[in-house]
């Protein structure tokens, strides 16, 4: 393969494994979670061009900078000192502004939510979730809870842990079919009683949020898919939200299952919506269509999550460059071939497959993985969830 920009290429054709055809069926076995090293960042790194990693801003005061720098510099063992200092130079100035105190304890209760949610969720960094959203309204018997039961008991089956908001209906449901020690529970504190379901109440993956956004944050950051079975406004509001973060590159891309029970009918009609309204009307386009998948099958759902980590691990952007990361090396050939069907992705150059960039150094856990780069224009993100498929169908070297 030939290289790029200085990029060197990965040659594939020089280890000793075979080539191996697609695997269509979903894990039967846990992962081990020291087999899927993550370095959780939500955003994949985008930041906005020109930015540097060293700004730190100041408080207006040469003095108290030097202060706050010499004490970040006196706390051993920091991976990136200078975002502390960035963080506490934020918080001076929000001081110095004398701003109201309920604004002042808006902002601090924002970062004491974030950083417990940090707490609890860090021993499992490693392992994959997936979080589950649907009705507080529906009741045991109904068919939709006994699916949710059924999806969350095989998502703990090939490995995944389940979120929920902790609640009664499918939220229980969740948090039923994964167990107790698969499951993790995000509560919403509210002027009415907000009690725990009795699948989670009283354990320490529980936690409790004072504001829906910072909840929100937590579900779609902590999660490798979403899943939704039928619901209210909430349900709605978290569904369109994950896709909006996903089709404006906000967030990275993940899969967004919608499921009904066997039969129902309730996801058809909203994903019929969005074809004879939102397509019909140009508003959004027939890639976004592929950000999510309608089904009423709890094994291809399954299927559906599994399959997207069969060869992508995952993904970040190095200035104009995407890096992304795979379990397994593409055959050779591959390369050139998924660059031929994904042109229309490509800034400039190719799609090269190598070892981790230079710039990677600050993710070591990951630096054996092998990577597909290329300047990417950094729109369309339905078309890059099409590639992802296609990566994922790809003949690799098997070892």
């Amino acid at each position: 393969m030939a290289s790029q920009s200085g990029l060197r290429a990965t040659p594939v054709d020089s280890l000793a494994c075979e080539v191996d055809s697609v695997h269509t069926q979903p894990m039967e076995k846990p992962r081990d979670p020291a087999g899927v090293p993550m370095e959780r960042d939500f955003t994949a790194g985008l930041a906005p061009p020109g930015r540097r990693r060293s700004f730190a801003g100041s408080t207006g005061n040469v003095d108290l900078d030097q202060r706050i720098g010499e004490l970040v510099a006196s706390i051993p063992g920091l991976r990136h000192p200078e975002l502390l200092v960035e963080m506490m130079i934020t918080g001076a100035r929000t001081a110095r502004m004398d701003i109201a105190a309920g604004e002042f304890k808006l902002f601090n209760r924002v970062l004491k939510e974030m950083r417990r949610a940090e707490e609890v969720f860090k021993p499992w960094r490693n392992v994959r979730k997936v979080s589950v959203f649907g009705s507080a309204r529906t009741h045991p018997e109904e068919p939709e809870y006994k699916a949710a039961v059924a999806f969350s008991r095989r998502m703990r089956e090939v490995g995944f842990m389940t979120i929920t908001g902790a609640g009664p209906g499918i939220m229980a449901a969740g948090n039923e079919g994964a167990g107790r020690a698969e499951s993790f529970g995000l509560n919403i504190v509210l002027p009415f009683e907000a009690v725990a379901n009795e699948f989670i109440a009283g354990d320490d993956k529980l936690l409790a949020f004072h504001y829906f956004f910072t909840r929100k944050l937590s579900f779609v950051k902590e999660s490798d898919a979403l899943v939704g079975f039928p619901g209210g406004f909430g349900t709605m509001d978290e569904v369109f939200e994950s896709l909006t973060l996903i089709q404006t590159g906000k967030s990275t891309i993940h899969p967004i299952v919608l499921i009904d029970a066997k039969g129902g009918t309730y996801w058809e009609f909203w994903a019929r919506f969005l074809r004879e309204h939102l397509l019909r009307l140009a508003l959004i386009s027939e890639a976004d269509l592929g950000l999510f998948k309608v089904t009423d099958d709890i094994e291809a759902a399954v299927t559906e999550i599994t399959g997207f980590y069969r060869v992508f691990h995952s993904y970040r952007y190095v200035g104009d460059q995407l890096v992304m990361r795979l379990t397994s090396a593409l055959a050779e050939g591959e390369p050139a071939r998924l660059q031929e069907q994904f042109a229309d992705l490509l800034k400039s150059g190719g799609i090269i497959q190598r070892g981790a960039l230079d710039a990677e150094a600050d993710e070591p856990e990951m630096a054996t993985l092998p990577r597909l780069v290329f300047r990417h224009h950094r729109r369309n993100f339905g078309r890059l969830r099409q590639f992802i498929d296609a990566v994922n169908l790809a003949r690799i070297v098997a070892c």
